[in-house]
């Protein structure tokens, strides 16, 4: 009952705070239907529940039957009959973005349902299920360890029902080879969670909840192992899918994905003339880093492109000399959080949560699409730990592979990587966001946001200064942002226009200046993640085009701070929505 308590409290200070602002009977139905939503939404999937922070299904795994991809898509069209007779000219402006964010949500939902059927080829969507079953309820304190550990028995007993419906789920003839492999890599990711994190906890329990958790983790690996069993000797041999979704689907999820009015085409033509011009930007400040060693240097006006490739890769190893160690890649970003703080504080470029966070090793279960992310806690568990997780070197890699992995990820590389993931990137906007009265926006968040503001936040440090205006900083900065402007091309010149990976290899080591092992971990995640990739370049260039306009109006009175703590006070909607409310617009209709 307190868990119930707790949730309906929340979803009544978000109504109350909607409602003082508005107050029409349009208003007034609306905050009813959100209400509804967010308290019956995340029963269709108890997993992602625990990770927004609604803890009523804790004790409980996800279906993924027949059965429940029904139930699913019915709950989605009963939501937009209730949602479609409301006047949206009638809400207040705040109601208006809401109802977009719902209704392009119920649109995503039932399209991937149907259309897109992940659940039937992508077997990454069950690994993530089961690891993230237990590990979301481990990894915070949101309630006493022995009544979470409860629930981790709970969802241990119903694991091998869970793999038994994957199993039939799954069509092998529809599965691409890269995600299989992916998947035999993460399977086994959720035996270390109860090894490191569950049983050292074990203690905390009574005899008879000790006893049934551990029958229930031997149940557990039981149905590891016979999910491992399955995916080596019965996907993998079998999983012949093609990764590329194609024009239709990719544009449709791109639409998706990014809530934007920008095409395909539209992202491609910014993308080109982008990745031309950070090159250009490049070559100047890599002129000032080589004139530092060389002082009588003279450059060729105009220089070659071979020339320019030439001197901006002899700058970018003057940065390779300061590499981490193998095993210290943690420690260096903990380190590096600290002065990223201090330096956000000194210049009081926004105002700072006091949010904890933490640097951890990336859990086994993620691993193997990126080398690491932001673990902000769910919109409903504000002031919980946010963990920046990073990947450790896989144990099987060559000196060599190492070697190429240190010098992408440089010590001037993870100060960028670590004002991107936590300071003034993710782990700063997500506290903010989810401070944000309204539950429904906290919960329907806009990714192009949460990826252009950190982007957005690396050049802000770069351009206040940090690590004394340090152009070999910028230069470093300048590679990173080059990434994603190179993600935006080769997400869709992948998936649409069948770039090979020799194509894609070559753009990404020779256009973008990425190490080897950089660029094939980038060739596998674009196979595994179509239209994520684009998220970065285009979240970051709509907020850049909103500064600058913004900035533009105040004129004089323009100050950094107030904006920024303005621009991250509305949650983390689509841009085109900020925008809206920055600037004092009609808030815009979806894909308008």
């Amino acid at each position: 009952m307190l868990k119930l308590s707790l949730l309906f409290a929340s979803l009544i200070l978000a109504l109350v705070s909607s409602s003082a602002a508005a107050g029409s009977e349009a208003d007034t139905r609306f905050e009813e239907l959100a209400a509804r939503f967010v308290d019956a939404w995340p029963a269709l999937s108890p997993v992602g529940a625990t990770q927004l922070g609604d803890h009523r299904f804790d004790g409980q795994l996800d279906q993924i039957s027949p059965a429940a991809r029904k139930q699913e898509v019915a709950f989605y069209r009963e939501y937009f009959q209730l949602l479609a007779p409301i006047p949206r000219e009638q809400l207040s402006r705040a109601n208006q973005i809401d109802a977009e964010l719902l209704r392009h949500h119920l649109e995503a939902g039932l399209w991937n349902l149907e259309v897109l059927e992940e659940w039937a080829w992508n077997p990454l969507v069950s690994t993530n299920l089961a690891g993230g079953a237990i590990y979301g309820l481990m990894a915070r304190e949101f309630a006493p360890l022995d009544q979470r550990l409860v629930d981790v028995s709970s969802r241990l007993e119903q694991l091998p029902r869970f793999f038994e419906q994957v199993r039939a789920t799954l069509d092998p003839a529809r599965v691409p080879e890269i995600h299989a492999e992916t998947a035999v890599r993460q399977n086994r990711g959720m035996l270390s969670i109860l090894d490191n994190m569950v049983r050292p906890a074990m203690g905390s329990l009574a005899p008879g909840d000790r006893e049934r958790l551990e029958r229930a983790m031997a149940t557990a690996r039981a149905a590891v192992a016979e999910q491992q069993s399955w995916l080596e000797s019965r996907l993998l041999p079998r999983a012949k899918g093609d990764f590329r979704i194609g024009a239709d689907r990719f544009d449709a999820k791109l639409a998706f994905t990014l809530h934007t009015p920008l095409t395909r085409a539209q992202v491609r033509e910014r993308a080109e003339t982008e990745f031309r011009r950070v090159r250009d930007e490049m070559y100047e400040v890599a002129t000032t880093v080589y004139a530092e060693h060389y002082p009588y240097a003279e450059f060729p006006e105009p220089p070659s492109e071979s020339y320019r490739q030439a001197i901006i890769r002899a700058a970018l190893e003057v940065a390779y000399e300061q590499l981490p160690g193998r095993n210290e890649i943690v420690d260096t970003a903990k380190r590096l959080l600290e002065r990223t703080t201090a330096f956000v504080r000194e210049k009081d470029l926004v105002t700072v949560p006091d949010d904890p966070i933490e640097v951890i090793i990336m859990p086994e279960f993620q691993r193997g699409v990126t080398v690491a992310y932001c673990d902000s806690p769910g919109a409903l568990d504000v002031g919980q730990k946010t963990f920046y997780a990073v990947a450790p070197l896989p144990e099987d890699w060559t000196p060599e592979q190492v070697r190429s992995f240190l010098r992408e990820y440089n010590e001037l590389s993870l100060e960028d990587l670590t004002i991107h993931e936590a300071m003034p990137g993710h782990y700063l906007q997500l506290a903010h966001s989810n401070r944000y009265p309204s539950t429904l926006r906290a919960v329907l968040s806009s990714g192009p946001f949460i990826e252009g503001w950190a982007v957005y936040a690396e050049r802000v440090m770069i351009d206040q200064g940090y690590l004394d205006g340090d152009p070999l900083m910028r230069l470093i900065n300048l590679k990173w942002y080059l990434r994603a402007v190179t993600n935006a091309i080769l997400d869709q010149a992948i998936h649409v226009d069948g770039m090979t990976r020799d194509e894609a290899m070559k753009l990404m080591i020779e256009g973008a200046f990425q190490e080897e092992r950089e660029a094939a971990g980038k060739w596998v995640r674009a196979q595994l993640t179509a239209t994520q990739l684009s998220t970065y370049f285009v979240g970051y260039q709509e907020l850049a085009d909103l500064r600058r306009e913004y900035e533009g109006r105040a004129g004089e009175g323009f100050d950094l701070k107030t904006y920024h703590d303005e621009l991250l006070s509305y949650g983390s909607p689509p841009v085109q929505f900020v925008r809206a409310l920055l600037l004092e617009l009609p808030v815009p209709r979806s894909g308008s």
